[in-house]
């Protein structure tokens, strides 16, 4: 919940302006009725004692009043448990066609809402109301919906469609059969029309009853979803034909149709440029072809928007459970490389399509991205070598082409990573195959010409892929032989100054991972084989210190953290030296998520110290071991030396919640390590530990100038013990609206927000 200066007491009810304070006053007073409520919202907006309307007021006037979409939209959120009266009904209606988006959408989900409270069935011995029967504003709600099922405005129409898209979808009571029985005449009548109109909501509406639970048993929705696959055009029914593939009941004939209609574009695609048959699972001299070819040929927005779509679709169906079996993996890895292959040129055509689609297509980004998606979701599947093979090669097409955009060049770099992490691994060793390693040798002299690429963006791809590649086969001696035979690294380690924020934070990440595997930049000479690497470390330190931006020092913070996770070489031989450098720098940081990853590293820190945190488990058979008094002892020292301490207390007042979150838990964890192992003697002998409370409690009162001094490891652990750690985290915990929850809450932000509406009329919705 968010308090706006002077919402809460009404001291400002004299500076509002007058016409909106004018929409208010009745608003409040209808909204919220008689009761000590309503009193208190009269005083608010300067009103007199509240007289109750309700929603069922015969006019119904504040709502035809008001002139604010966010309060419009909150009375109609707030007045959902209310039976309004039909003249109310009518005032919904009109709302139904309001210009904000926001209070249109709400009025609907309002007319559901008062439908299925009418329409509910009656205590037990008594027959539930059918949609003929039910009351007056229940019948007055289902005649409307008729009358905009047979209106020719496709706004009326669409609204009709939504209410009963959200009605089916929400509602599973014993008379929504009825109603779609008496509605589902009018809703095929419209699938005779052509076109057929507002097709995307009538998509909607009839998956959602087809599932419903009441709906789904019988046999007219399934009906109904194959006569309208067959009515719509390819474009309209590749979004019906996913939802139907998506559905757990579905009749396998109809399923069969819904995924004719998504592989029927590269079905065409694919006869377009092969002569002779095909490869088999694809649809071939289908009903739907002529139509197909029709959208391929009518024009070029549509021949491209039909070929996204497809793809796009496709690209989801593979990743479902309800996936068709078999896949047609082998025709479509050949359809998706056609297409590539029509978008840069190099295709050959077999027929007029074929023509037409080289016209069409080339130096398409749209399709290429679609494309270039679905290729790198297929690499999941296994497929021929000769299939594999193309793939690579029109990869490194697009790769190495100059006409490549950024987003394209971004979306073949992760094709490829799919396709090499899918290559099947040499029997007896986890290194690459002949043919990815081969693909590899290619790849990285056009990985080293990207990386020079004067736009930043193919960089940053280059740098992110280099990274993924590292991140998979750093240890893999094929992959470390043809990297160090490049100049890869050496470019790489130039680009830590690279004049663009986010090139220098993946230039960062490429290098850490690098040097993780001992993949980092050759030594200047023989005479110091270990002075690049050192270097580095010295180089990043820089970077967390100075960089400008936060992205990069972020970048920095993360790459320290795997370093001391993984016990990297530099970090190894000091690591409390180490760890002091980085929480220094870290603490100045004025970047909240550099902090942030500052306390993950200390937590690092800690683990390696004490041992991962026990979990807590009310069944576990015994209690997480402790730590040893004497590795206790010692660890708190070395805290102590790298001043720890001092950095999570100071990030647990900060004003960043998500920093004094994560203080919190360490300093829990480091609390249940030590009290784990503690005494009553050592509890009864704690030192005097007042001047350093004086001093947390000065910087919870916001004077952060104060040192914390010196710390003993035993004073450490008596303030943890005196600090409510517990009570602090679930306070964190808590959101942002916790203080109250209420109609009248809301109310009180909506009236706080008059007079500065343009700056805050977000919070009301």
């Amino acid at each position: 919940m968010w308090v706006r200066p002077g919402g809460r007491g009404g001291s400002e009810a004299d500076e509002k302006p007058s016409e909106v304070a004018g929409a208010l006053k009745p608003l409040a007073l209808w909204t919220l009725g008689s009761g000590s409520v309503a009193s208190d919202t009269a005083s608010a907006v300067g009103g007199a004692p509240a007289r109750c309307t309700r929603f069922c007021s015969p006019g119904c006037e504040p709502l035809s009043g008001c002139r604010v979409p966010a309060v419009c939209r909150g009375l109609l959120q707030l007045n959902r448990a209310r039976c309004p009266s039909p003249g109310a009904v009518d005032t919904i209606f009109s709302l139904q066609g309001d210009s904000s988006l926001f209070v249109a959408s709400a009025a609907g989900q309002l007319l559901v809402h008062i439908l299925d409270l009418a329409m509910r069935a009656p205590p037990r011995g008594h027959p539930g109301p059918q949609a003929c029967d039910g009351p007056a504003c229940a019948q007055k709600i289902v005649c409307h919906l008729e009358d905009s099922l047979r209106a020719a405005a496709a706004p009326q129409l669409t609204q009709a469609l939504n209410v009963l898209t959200t009605t089916f979808g929400h509602c599973h009571g014993l008379w929504t059969p009825g109603l779609w029985g008496r509605l589902s005449p009018l809703v095929g009548h419209l699938l005779e029309k052509d076109p057929v109109p507002a097709s995307h909501a009538l998509v909607d509406l009839l998956l959602s009853v087809a599932r419903s639970p009441v709906l789904s048993s019988e046999s007219g929705p399934w009906e109904t979803l194959a006569l309208t696959l067959s009515r719509l055009s390819p474009m309209q029914a590749g979004p019906l034909a996913l939802g139907i593939l998506k559905l757990q009941d579905c009749p396998q004939a109809l399923r069969t149709q819904a995924s004719g209609v998504l592989l029927q574009p590269l079905a065409c695609v694919l006869k377009a440029a092969v002569q002779g048959p095909g490869r088999p699972g694809l649809p071939d001299g289908a009903a739907g072809d002529s139509v197909t070819v029709d959208t391929l040929f009518s024009s070029k927005s549509a021949c491209v928007g039909l070929l996204c779509c497809a793809l796009a679709h496709l690209e989801l169906l593979q990743l479902l459970p309800q996936c068709p079996s078999p896949w047609p993996q082998e025709a479509l890895l050949e359809a998706v490389v056609t297409v590539l292959r029509f978008c840069n040129g190099s295709a050959v055509p077999a027929s007029d399509l074929g023509g037409h689609l080289c016209a069409t297509l080339v130096g398409c980004v749209r399709v290429q991205r679609a494309a270039l998606d679905f290729l790198g979701t297929l690499s999941q599947r296994a497929g021929p070598q000769e299939l594999v093979t193309q793939v690579s090669a029109v990869l490194l097409e697009y790769l190495s082409g100059p006409d490549s955009s950024p987003t394209v060049l971004k979306k073949a770099f992760q094709a490829s990573l799919g396709w090499l992490l899918s290559s099947p691994k040499t029997p007896g060793c986890c290194d690459l195959d002949p043919h990815a390693q081969q693909f590899l040798r290619e790849l990285l002299p056009v990985l080293q010409k990207r990386l020079c690429s004067p736009c930043w963006e193919v960089r940053d791809s280059g740098l992110e892929f280099l990274t993924q590649m590292a991140r998979h086969w750093g240890g893999q001696a094929a992959f470390r032989q043809v990297l160090l035979a490049s100049e890869v690294p050496r470019l790489t380690r130039q680009l830590l100054q690279d004049p663009e924020s986010y090139v220098r934070a993946s230039a960062v990440t490429a290098t850490g991972q690098l040097s993780s595997w001992g993949l980092h930049a050759a030594p200047a000479g023989p005479e110091h084989p270990g002075v690049q690497q050192k270097s580095l470390l010295s180089e990043l330190l820089h970077v967390l210190a100075t960089d400008s931006e936060g992205f990069p020092r972020r970048a920095v913070m993360q790459v320290f953290t795997e370093w001391l996770r993984g016990g990297h070489a530099d970090v190894a031989e000091d690591p409390e030296q180490f760890v002091a450098g980085v929480l220094q720098a870290a603490s100045r940081d004025l970047d909240w998520e550099v902090r942030a990853q500052g306390l993950e590293l200390a937590l690092v820190f800690l683990e390696q110290l004490l041992g991962p945190p026990g979990v807590r488990c009310p069944y576990a058979v015994a209690l997480p071991k402790a730590a040893p008094p004497g590795t206790l002892a010692q660890a708190l020292q070395a805290l102590c030396r790298v001043q720890l301490f001092e950095f999570a207390f100071r990030a647990l007042f900060d004003c960043d919640r998500p920093v004094a979150q994560k203080s919190c838990d360490l300093l829990l964890f480091l609390k249940a390590k030590a009290t784990s192992c503690g005494t009553p003697q050592e509890e009864r002998d704690s030192p005097d530990v007042s001047s350093v409370e004086a001093t947390l409690q000065k910087w919870q009162a916001g004077e952060h100038g104060h040192p914390l001094g010196d710390l003993e490891p035993a004073a450490v652990v008596a303030v943890l013990r005196s600090m409510d750690l517990e009570g602090l985290q679930d306070t964190l915990a808590e959101s942002s609206d916790h203080v109250e929850r209420s109609p009248q809450s809301l109310l009180q932000d909506m009236l706080a927000t008059v007079g500065v509406l343009g700056e805050n009329e977000a919070d009301c919705y």
